[in-house]
Protein backbone atom coordinates (compact mmCIF):
# COMPACT_ATOMS: atom_id res chain seq x y z
CA UNK A 1 0.00 0.00 0.00
CA UNK A 2 2.86 2.25 0.83
CA UNK A 3 4.54 1.61 -2.52
CA UNK A 4 1.33 2.44 -4.35
CA UNK A 5 0.56 5.77 -2.96
CA UNK A 6 4.54 6.86 -3.84
CA UNK A 7 3.09 5.62 -7.24
CA UNK A 8 0.40 7.48 -7.66
CA UNK A 9 2.24 10.67 -5.85
CA UNK A 10 5.11 10.13 -8.38
CA UNK A 11 3.00 10.08 -11.28
CA UNK A 12 1.07 13.41 -9.69
CA UNK A 13 3.96 15.26 -9.62
CA UNK A 14 4.84 13.92 -13.28
CA UNK A 15 1.37 15.33 -14.12
CA UNK A 16 2.04 18.64 -13.11
CA UNK A 17 5.53 19.12 -14.22
CA UNK A 18 4.05 18.26 -17.89
CA UNK A 19 1.34 20.90 -17.43
CA UNK A 20 3.55 23.24 -15.77
CA UNK A 21 5.32 22.95 -18.28
CA UNK A 22 3.19 23.29 -21.42
CA UNK A 23 1.84 26.25 -19.56
CA UNK A 24 5.30 28.30 -19.73
CA UNK A 25 5.59 26.98 -23.22
CA UNK A 26 2.48 28.72 -24.25
CA UNK A 27 3.22 32.07 -22.73
CA UNK A 28 6.88 31.84 -23.47
CA UNK A 29 5.42 31.59 -27.28
CA UNK A 30 2.57 34.04 -26.70
CA UNK A 31 5.17 36.51 -25.57
CA UNK A 32 7.25 35.80 -28.83
CA UNK A 33 4.67 36.27 -31.19
CA UNK A 34 3.81 39.76 -29.29
CA UNK A 35 8.01 40.83 -29.79
CA UNK A 36 7.45 39.81 -33.24
CA UNK A 37 4.48 41.48 -34.15
CA UNK A 38 5.71 44.73 -32.43
CA UNK A 39 9.16 44.32 -34.85
CA UNK A 40 6.85 44.23 -38.05
CA UNK A 41 5.35 47.68 -37.02
CA UNK A 42 7.40 50.46 -37.67
CA UNK A 43 6.61 53.73 -36.30
CA UNK A 44 7.50 56.87 -37.72
CA UNK A 45 7.00 58.91 -34.81
CA UNK A 46 10.20 61.26 -33.79
CA UNK A 47 11.08 62.37 -30.41
CA UNK A 48 11.60 65.63 -30.05
CA UNK A 49 15.72 65.45 -28.98
CA UNK A 50 15.91 63.26 -32.35
CA UNK A 51 14.54 65.99 -34.49
CA UNK A 52 16.75 68.04 -33.48
CA UNK A 53 20.15 65.76 -33.81
CA UNK A 54 18.58 65.68 -37.31
CA UNK A 55 18.41 69.45 -37.56
CA UNK A 56 22.04 69.95 -35.92
CA UNK A 57 23.17 67.75 -39.02
CA UNK A 58 21.24 68.82 -41.76
CA UNK A 59 20.29 72.55 -41.58
CA UNK A 60 17.17 74.42 -39.68
CA UNK A 61 15.07 74.05 -42.85
CA UNK A 62 15.40 70.25 -42.43
CA UNK A 63 14.24 70.25 -38.92
CA UNK A 64 11.33 72.67 -39.59
CA UNK A 65 9.66 70.28 -42.34
CA UNK A 66 10.50 66.99 -39.74
CA UNK A 67 8.61 68.93 -36.69
CA UNK A 68 5.41 69.69 -39.09
CA UNK A 69 5.04 66.41 -39.84
CA UNK A 70 5.31 65.24 -36.68
CA UNK A 71 2.90 68.16 -35.89
CA UNK A 72 0.55 67.19 -38.53
CA UNK A 73 0.15 63.46 -37.22
CA UNK A 74 -0.98 64.77 -33.74
CA UNK A 75 -3.09 67.40 -35.29
CA UNK A 76 -5.14 64.90 -37.56
CA UNK A 77 -4.90 61.38 -34.97
CA UNK A 78 -8.69 61.44 -34.41
CA UNK A 79 -10.55 62.91 -37.67
CA UNK A 80 -12.21 60.85 -39.74
CA UNK A 81 -10.41 59.35 -42.56
CA UNK A 82 -11.25 61.06 -45.32
CA UNK A 83 -9.64 64.05 -44.04
CA UNK A 84 -6.82 61.82 -42.83
CA UNK A 85 -6.19 60.97 -46.44
CA UNK A 86 -6.54 65.11 -47.87
CA UNK A 87 -3.99 66.54 -45.26
CA UNK A 88 -1.63 63.58 -45.59
CA UNK A 89 -1.86 64.25 -49.38
CA UNK A 90 -1.62 67.83 -49.58
CA UNK A 91 1.48 68.05 -46.62
CA UNK A 92 4.25 65.74 -48.93
CA UNK A 93 2.61 67.36 -52.11
CA UNK A 94 4.60 70.14 -51.34
CA UNK A 95 8.01 68.27 -51.42
CA UNK A 96 10.05 68.91 -54.81
CA UNK A 97 9.93 66.32 -57.04
CA UNK A 98 13.31 64.98 -58.03
CA UNK A 99 14.45 62.20 -60.52
CA UNK A 100 16.16 59.22 -58.92
CA UNK A 101 19.40 60.00 -60.50
CA UNK A 102 20.03 63.81 -59.75
CA UNK A 103 18.64 63.31 -56.04
CA UNK A 104 20.34 60.54 -55.21
CA UNK A 105 22.87 59.60 -58.22
CA UNK A 106 21.09 56.30 -58.65
CA UNK A 107 18.46 54.83 -61.15
CA UNK A 108 15.90 53.57 -58.34
CA UNK A 109 16.47 54.80 -54.73
CA UNK A 110 13.22 54.13 -52.41
CA UNK A 111 13.53 56.87 -49.64
CA UNK A 112 12.38 56.70 -46.25
CA UNK A 113 9.79 59.63 -44.81
CA UNK A 114 12.50 61.37 -43.18
CA UNK A 115 15.49 60.97 -46.05
CA UNK A 116 12.49 62.81 -48.29
CA UNK A 117 11.69 65.18 -46.00
CA UNK A 118 15.38 66.20 -45.22
CA UNK A 119 16.31 66.07 -48.83
CA UNK A 120 13.32 68.00 -49.40
CA UNK A 121 13.05 65.76 -52.96
CA UNK A 122 11.74 62.52 -54.45
CA UNK A 123 10.12 60.55 -56.68
CA UNK A 124 7.15 59.37 -56.69
CA UNK A 125 8.03 56.06 -54.81
CA UNK A 126 8.96 58.89 -52.39
CA UNK A 127 5.83 60.45 -51.84
CA UNK A 128 3.72 57.59 -52.07
CA UNK A 129 5.92 55.64 -49.09
CA UNK A 130 5.71 58.89 -47.03
CA UNK A 131 1.91 58.94 -47.17
CA UNK A 132 1.64 55.26 -46.45
CA UNK A 133 3.83 55.07 -43.35
CA UNK A 134 2.02 58.51 -42.38
CA UNK A 135 -1.75 57.52 -42.82
CA UNK A 136 -0.70 53.94 -41.09
CA UNK A 137 1.03 56.24 -37.74
CA UNK A 138 -2.34 57.69 -37.50
CA UNK A 139 -4.36 54.92 -37.24
CA UNK A 140 -5.57 53.65 -40.92
CA UNK A 141 -5.70 50.19 -40.97
CA UNK A 142 -2.51 48.47 -43.18
CA UNK A 143 -4.98 46.52 -44.90
CA UNK A 144 -6.64 49.36 -46.23
CA UNK A 145 -3.60 50.96 -47.93
CA UNK A 146 -1.58 49.51 -51.11
CA UNK A 147 1.56 51.32 -52.51
CA UNK A 148 0.37 50.83 -56.23
CA UNK A 149 3.17 50.62 -59.18
CA UNK A 150 0.87 52.17 -62.26
CA UNK A 151 2.04 53.18 -65.84
CA UNK A 152 0.93 56.78 -66.29
CA UNK A 153 -0.59 57.01 -70.14
CA UNK A 154 0.24 60.51 -70.83
CA UNK A 155 3.71 60.37 -69.95
CA UNK A 156 4.41 56.81 -71.48
CA UNK A 157 6.24 56.02 -68.21
CA UNK A 158 6.30 54.06 -64.78
CA UNK A 159 4.88 56.05 -61.72
CA UNK A 160 3.67 55.04 -58.21
CA UNK A 161 0.48 56.13 -56.11
CA UNK A 162 -1.04 55.30 -52.60
CA UNK A 163 -4.70 53.61 -53.03
CA UNK A 164 -6.81 53.58 -50.37
CA UNK A 165 -9.77 50.92 -49.76
CA UNK A 166 -12.55 51.90 -47.38
CA UNK A 167 -13.65 48.12 -47.95
CA UNK A 168 -11.75 45.53 -48.70
CA UNK A 169 -13.80 45.05 -52.20
CA UNK A 170 -14.43 49.05 -53.04
CA UNK A 171 -12.84 50.97 -55.55
CA UNK A 172 -10.06 52.20 -53.96
CA UNK A 173 -9.45 55.85 -54.25
CA UNK A 174 -5.41 57.53 -55.32
CA UNK A 175 -3.65 59.78 -53.98
CA UNK A 176 -1.12 60.92 -56.42
CA UNK A 177 1.84 63.50 -56.47
CA UNK A 178 0.83 64.53 -60.21
CA UNK A 179 -2.44 66.06 -59.44
CA UNK A 180 -3.70 67.43 -55.86
CA UNK A 181 -7.52 65.79 -56.02
CA UNK A 182 -7.86 62.52 -54.65
CA UNK A 183 -9.98 60.52 -56.86
CA UNK A 184 -11.66 56.60 -57.38
CA UNK A 185 -9.50 55.08 -58.93
CA UNK A 186 -12.21 54.73 -61.97
CA UNK A 187 -11.47 58.05 -62.36
CA UNK A 188 -7.77 57.85 -63.48
CA UNK A 189 -8.36 56.50 -67.18
CA UNK A 190 -4.92 57.89 -67.06
CA UNK A 191 -3.55 55.12 -64.87
CA UNK A 192 -3.05 51.76 -65.63
CA UNK A 193 -2.17 49.34 -62.71
CA UNK A 194 -0.03 46.61 -62.52
CA UNK A 195 0.57 45.90 -58.80
CA UNK A 196 0.30 47.02 -55.89
CA UNK A 197 1.56 45.98 -51.94
CA UNK A 198 1.56 46.82 -48.59
CA UNK A 199 3.50 46.13 -45.32
CA UNK A 200 2.17 42.44 -45.54
CA UNK A 201 1.25 41.30 -48.84
CA UNK A 202 2.20 41.88 -52.83
CA UNK A 203 -0.70 41.42 -55.55
CA UNK A 204 -1.55 41.82 -59.01
CA UNK A 205 -3.87 44.55 -59.94
CA UNK A 206 -6.53 45.67 -62.35
CA UNK A 207 -8.34 49.07 -62.75
CA UNK A 208 -7.49 49.82 -59.28
CA UNK A 209 -8.43 46.49 -57.57
CA UNK A 210 -6.19 44.07 -55.92
CA UNK A 211 -6.85 40.84 -58.35
CA UNK A 212 -3.88 37.54 -57.57
CA UNK A 213 -2.39 37.58 -54.33
CA UNK A 214 1.55 36.47 -55.46
CA UNK A 215 3.25 36.59 -52.29
CA UNK A 216 4.44 38.76 -49.66
CA UNK A 217 5.72 42.44 -50.36
CA UNK A 218 9.62 41.22 -49.28
CA UNK A 219 9.90 39.72 -52.19
CA UNK A 220 10.59 43.69 -53.40
CA UNK A 221 13.90 44.38 -52.59
CA UNK A 222 13.90 48.40 -52.30
CA UNK A 223 11.13 47.60 -49.79
CA UNK A 224 13.09 45.53 -47.39
CA UNK A 225 15.93 47.70 -47.43
CA UNK A 226 13.49 50.83 -47.13
CA UNK A 227 11.98 48.88 -44.05
CA UNK A 228 15.62 48.26 -42.53
CA UNK A 229 16.75 51.47 -43.00
CA UNK A 230 13.51 52.53 -40.93
CA UNK A 231 13.69 50.23 -37.96
CA UNK A 232 17.50 50.88 -37.54
CA UNK A 233 17.18 54.99 -38.09
CA UNK A 234 19.29 55.25 -40.82
CA UNK A 235 19.85 57.88 -42.34
CA UNK A 236 21.15 58.29 -46.27
CA UNK A 237 21.38 61.78 -47.23
CA UNK A 238 24.65 63.20 -47.60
Amino acid sequence: MQSKRIYNADNKRRRSFKANSAGYLLVALFSLTLSLFALSEISVKLSNAYIQQLGQKYGVQAKLRLQAWQDLMLEIANKPEKEKLKQVNDFFNQVRFLDDSIHWGQKDYWATPVEFLISNGGDCEDFSIAKYYTLKEVGVDMSKLSITYVKALELNQAHMVLTYYEKPNAMPVVLDNLIAEIKPASQRPDLLHVYSFNGDNLWLSKKGRRTTLVGTSDRLGPWVQLKSRLENNRVNVN
